[in-house]
């Protein structure tokens, strides 16, 4: 079983990652006018205050006052990735929203050539924290919950770098007008994509309150 010390560790490594991502994340997406990076940044910012959430809990489950309180510290960490689920969704329904109306508007016309290097920077880095978080997140239902975080922020990533070369390609063949709708599609498409993730984590963690017998101070049953 992983060690209280090691887990978090790595959830302190997460939170710190996920930090500078929404940094750059949403002062690029507010210097280049774009939906996609913001909902990019926003996911990161997210993840940093969830990611805390897990850290605190994390601290507690391995504390000896909560070893006297087995009932609670065994099914805190469903509670808290339910709750981790339920944020994200909103915030992809939220951004969903936000999209439509800017589709609507007529688009969004931004520059192609910084958010195509912001996409692959982001990518990179959502795939190194992914790799090392993932290699050891196999005995603790938390630090599996920050690997799906990951998983969906290189996606994200990845949809990013797709949406803007499309972009490019659009503005170069003189179809620009086209080109100004790439920014809020893609923010649609990683919503409505991204919204099954979050809400198959919420489930399984109330499934998991549900059937989780109390045996021990810490509860480590895997979600799937």
């Amino acid at each position: 079983m992983m060690s209280a010390l090691n887990t978090q560790k790595l959830l302190l490594f997460s939170c710190i990652s996920a930090l500078l991502l929404a940094l750059l994340g949403l002062i690029l997406g507010l210097w280049l006018d774009s939906l996609v990076i913001l909902f990019d940044g926003a996911y990161s910012l997210v993840s940093v205050l969830l990611t805390a959430i897990s850290l605190l809990t994390a601290a507690y489950i391995n504390s000896p006052s909560s070893r006297r309180r087995a009932l609670l510290s065994q099914r805190l960490p469903s509670i808290v990735i339910a709750f981790k689920g339920f944020v994200i969704a909103l915030m992809c329904s939220v951004s969903f929203i936000s999209a439509l109306l800017a589709m609507m508007d007529g688009g969004r016309t931004i520059n192609t050539a910084a958010a195509l290097l912001f996409g692959v920077i982001n990518l990179l880095a959502c795939i190194g924290a992914y790799t090392v978080i993932k290699a050891q997140a196999s005995a603790s239902a938390l630090v599996i919950a920050e690997t799906k975080q990951w998983f969906m922020d290189a996606v994200i990533s990845a949809a990013v770098i797709a949406g803007f070369f499309i972009a490019a390609l659009l503005t170069y063949f003189d179809l620009s007008v086209y080109a100004a709708y790439a920014d809020p599609i893609m923010v649609i498409v990683a919503s409505v994509y991204f919204i099954v993730v979050p809400v198959k984590m919420m489930l399984a963690a109330l499934k998991q309150l549900q059937t989780c017998p109390v045996q021990h101070s810490y509860c480590s049953c895997e979600l799937d």
